[in-house]
């Protein structure tokens, strides 16, 4: 409660305690009976005027009403008929509860204003067009004069009145009255706390009606050496409508208040008006769940107020759940999304998405998820595995959205990139900057590996997206591949049907170099992996411990230069516990057992060159004698052969059978023709 609230409530007193009266009527009455949906007013003069609004009917007279209102006189000298006698006005703002209330303020009749109803006859007082020009004293004039002096003076009376207000549009934004109060609810928040009489927000108060007496507000306030806390004012704003949210959380920031209790007032309010964006514990489930006020243009007014500040809480949690629906929630977090302040960590990575699940779930305006997928990448180191595991809302075939993730990644990237690369980051030294900048980069790689582990159980995700999503990270940003290597071999348990290209191709996203012996013994024994993978492993496992051996030899010769090497020994063993004693010597045994299968490799690969090199040689013997055989020497050998064959024949022949000359120059020419055809 405020300092103020007693002045208020002087205040109201020099206007009758808020009970508005007209001195000059011309009809007595002694108040207005109701009969159903109509009223009449109790005097002996029958009624010749009749008001109908909606199913309500008023049976009035003309004189009290035409003095007063401006638009009723307008309507009816206007009108073509001279009788006229009933007029229907479902126009009006505030409806019939606030067309009575100016009726009554027309015949003299005492007007009970409070904070609940002033909005509505300001609005229909304006409505009627009820002008000093008409009365002095009129009813605008006297309304307007409760707002200015007693409502905005008023911590909760200002917060009846906005939440009244959600009925009124657009009158009471015309009338100025949602923008008074906003700056006035604004101003109050942002003021110095120990000027504050106030009461835990959730708490029944003791004041059972918002009306302008303050004999008891001392008995129900705490003392005034009571710390209050800095979130005081985050529950009874959270009662508004999000358009009037809106407008007081950017008052408040205007008027300078710290952007983390802006960012927290926002996910107060997120929380009451989003079941299941936040399930963290129990109790804000059921603030979220309990809520009986709807968030839209038809949601209760002073009403259902208890205290003035505080809801009546009556309704289910089917019928909460119920009363929100996906247009409500859509603009609750477009609007959200618009008033979230611009600073790093003015709200929580793990809020920022979850209210992106819903914006994708819900189809919000592209813009504004573009938006806050850059926030997210403003932080998201702070992110964790379960608030990344957003479901795939389109027609993508993955269960996750991959492509979401990857886009926040990016947005990570280009946010360090620009912190880095940013003159106001300067002033910094290097190795502090670095050194912060490489610790987000570990987190958001454990986090990616994390996520990789857990997304490459779905068959449907390709090797592309995830090769893409594991390689967005620069080498830098891992000092350990161990995370990485787990991903993979998930993805190949999930992925038999792989082929070796496809494998070779997946294991290029891990640094064999960077795993640690367990993943090295874990993949040498490892089936999935391709052969030239586990060689790899295997050889920079024996690298690694070369290095290791030479560098404690090193250091051993240095320090036993004037020490005998065994007790240097005898003594580190004394030194070591034994449960890492043990775990060394399983390690020896698991090296040798290495060494020794690398030996078989070695061995096997040696062999399998000699034999390449020995029928390499036979090849090469088989192409040289085929070269050394050529055609004309085949030609010759017949040639030869043929020779000696007609030579014996000659000597064989009787003397009666030798040819003659023409004869022999016959064969001689055949002969010839023979031997160049050959």
């Amino acid at each position: 409660m405020w300092e103020s609230e007693s002045e208020s409530a002087a205040a109201g007193q020099q206007y009758g305690g808020g009970v508005l009266t007209s001195t000059k009527h011309g009809v007595k009455t002694e108040g207005f009976v109701q009969r159903g949906h109509s009223w009449h007013v109790a005097t002996d003069i029958p009624s010749d005027f009749l008001v109908q609004i909606g199913e309500s009917s008023f049976h009035l007279h003309k004189y009290p009403l035409l003095s007063r209102s401006g638009k009723l006189n307008r309507i009816i000298y206007e009108s073509r008929e001279p009788d006229i006698n009933k007029i229907v006005m479902d126009d009006i703002p505030g409806g019939p509860e606030a067309f009575e209330l100016a009726a009554k303020f027309c015949y003299g009749i005492a007007v009970d204003l409070t904070a609940g109803n002033i909005s509505g006859i300001r609005c229909a007082a304006e409505y009627l067009e009820m002008t000093e020009d008409l009365e002095e004293g009129n009813l605008i004039f006297k309304t307007e004069a409760f707002l200015s002096y007693v409502v905005l003076s008023s911590w909760r009376d200002s917060i009846v009145v906005l939440k009244s207000c959600e009925k009124l549009s657009p009158w009471a934004e015309n009338l100025q009255i949602v923008r008074r109060c906003s700056e006035s609810i604004a101003w109050k928040a942002c003021a110095n706390p120990k000027g504050i009489r106030w009461s835990y927000t959730g708490r029944t108060a003791k004041i059972s009606s918002p009306r302008w007496n303050s004999m008891n507000m001392k008995d129900s306030s705490p003392s005034r050496n009571q710390q209050v806390p800095p979130d005081w004012w985050f529950e009874d704003v959270s009662i508004l409508r999000i358009d009037h949210f809106v407008r007081v959380v950017t008052a408040i920031k205007v008027k300078g208040m710290r952007f983390e209790l802006i960012g927290a007032a926002i996910m107060h309010y997120a929380t009451k008006w989003l079941p299941g964006l936040i399930s963290d514990s129990a109790l804000q489930n059921d603030e979220a769940s309990s809520c009986s006020i709807s968030n839209s243009s038809d949601s209760t007014g002073g009403n259902s107020w208890k205290g003035g500040l505080h809801m009546v809480v009556a309704a289910t949690r089917d019928d909460a759940s119920s009363s929100l629906q996906a247009k409500d929630h859509r603009l609750i977090i477009e609007s959200l999304i618009s008033i979230i302040p611009p600073q790093k960590d003015s709200v929580t990575c793990s809020f920022l998405l979850r209210l992106l699940r819903m914006a994708n779930m819900l189809k919000v305006a592209p813009a504004l998820v573009t938006e806050l997928e850059k926030r997210v990448g403003m932080q998201f180191e702070q992110a964790t595995l379960a608030d990344l595991l957003i479901p795939s809302y389109s027609k993508m075939e993955t269960m996750y959205d991959v492509d979401l993730v990857q886009r926040l990644l990016e947005h990570f990237l280009v946010q360090e990139q620009t912190e880095t690369s940013s003159p106001s980051r300067q002033s910094f030294s290097d190795k502090h900057m670095g050194s912060s900048n490489l610790s987000a980069k570990a987190r958001v790689a454990r986090l990616v590996d994390s996520y990789l582990t857990e997304v490459s159980r779905d068959r449907n995700l390709s090797l592309t997206k995830f090769q893409v999503l594991a390689e967005a990270l620069p080498e830098s940003a891992r000092t350990c591949d161990d995370g990485l290597y787990r991903a993979v071999d998930s993805y190949l348990k999930a992925h038999p049907t792989l082929s070796e290209h496809e494998r070779k191709r997946l294991c290029r996203v891990m640094d064999c170099q960077k795993l640690s012996i367990d993943a090295c013994l874990h993949a040498a024994q490892n089936e999935r992996l391709p052969l030239r993978v586990v060689v790899q492993v295997l050889f920079s496992e024996q690298v690694k411990i070369s290095n290791a051996l030479a560098s404690s030899s090193l250091k051993g010769d240095d320090e036993s230069l004037n020490h005998p090497v065994v007790v240097n020994r005898k003594t580190l063993l004394e030194g070591t516990p034994q449960s890492f004693q043990e775990g060394w010597s399983s390690a020896k045994k698991d090296i040798n057992t290495l060494k020794f299968e690398l030996e078989s490799v070695k061995a096997k690969y040696l062999e399998l060159q000699n034999d390449m090199e020995t029928l390499q040689k036979q090849f090469d013997k088989m192409i040289l004698k085929q070269k050394h055989t050529s055609a004309w020497s085949s030609g010759w050998k017949k040639l030869t052969k043929f020779t000696k064959t007609t030579n014996v024949e000659n000597h064989d022949v009787p003397p009666h059978q030798v040819p003659t000359a023409s004869e022999e120059q016959n064969r001689k020419t055949t002969r010839r023709w023979r031997n160049s055809i050959s």
